[in-house]
């Protein structure tokens, strides 16, 4: 079987010679967290597959289902228009796959997620991304990236949040949206869809992103996200798609910014 997810490659590739000194008790540590044997099993299974039929293979894997609510609100796939789905991000990946099978299916596959870059690494989840890497050596690309997927003739599936959700107060919700999506709505007239994804990660992964945000430089619970998916096997989420918002509704009224919190507002609105 050949490995797609390999801890002992991605540290030399990161740490050159130096990843030797890396204590092997932590090498171990890390393919458990990220269910090294696991994931690389599945992958093999169905390195066949690509696109909206590999979702579809990730969500049986998990057990996953969904109960849709207004599924009439998704537009007519033959309107000839191209729309913005925005939707919170509560798991940070069985959400990111299952949306993907509701949109792929109803489109016919003809939409393209923007992502972190490290997700081109799932062979079968590629050819259906966009990718983002705001931080690394692509960082002066990603404006060409942002433009390509919206000049494209796809629709965007999009978490605006950029990570997932976070539990603070006792609250769990996304950090505040980022105004991409508003922009890019405005500047290629795309309405946007507003779609709230129920679930949650576990108490343990809260209060390890909060640690992580506030007192580390990089994104410590990211590592986490795969064994939160594993924990959230066999388990039933509702999706609820709003209305679409006409990109008119954007006007100089508010700021960018404080569109993006309006519609972050009614995205939340849809749980009630």
């Amino acid at each position: 079987m050949e490995k797609t997810i390999d801890i002992d490659k991605i540290l030399k590739g990161k740490m050159g010679a130096k990843a030797k000194f890396v204590p092997k008790f932590l090498v171990n540590w890390l393919k458990r967290i990220v269910h090294e044997d696991q994931v690389n099993a599945f992958l093999w299974e169905n390195r066949e597959k690509t696109g909206t039929d590999w979702l579809e293979a990730t969500m049986n894997y998990l057990g996953t289902t969904l109960e849709i609510k207004g599924k009439e609100n998704l537009p007519d796939p033959g309107d000839g228009r191209l729309y913005i789905f925005v939707s919170n991000h509560p798991l940070g990946g069985e959400d990111g796959v299952a949306l993907g099978v509701v949109i792929g299916r109803h489109y016919n596959e003809r939409f393209r997620y923007l992502v972190n870059d490290l997700l081109m690494n799932l062979p079968g989840l590629a050819p259906l991304c966009i990718p983002i890497n705001k931080t690394g050596h692509q960082a002066r690309n990603f404006p060409a990236m942002v433009e390509a997927g919206f000049q494209s003739d796809y629709h965007m599936l999009m978490f605006p949040a950029g990570l997932c959700s976070r539990r603070k107060n006792g609250v769990i919700r996304d950090l505040p949206w980022k105004k991409t999506f508003v922009t890019k709505s405005v500047q290629y007239q795309r309405d946007v869809v507003p779609i709230h994804f129920s679930g949650r990660n576990s108490s343990f992964f809260y209060r390890l992103a909060n640690f992580s945000d506030r007192f580390l430089p990089f994104n410590l619970a990211m590592m986490f996200l795969v064994d939160e998916m594993y924990k959230n096997v066999n388990q039933k989420f509702t999706v609820t798609i709003g209305k679409p918002i006409p990109w008119q509704t954007f006007d100089k009224s508010k700021t960018p910014m404080e569109w993006a919190q309006f519609v972050q507002d009614q995205v939340y609105n849809l749980d009630k």
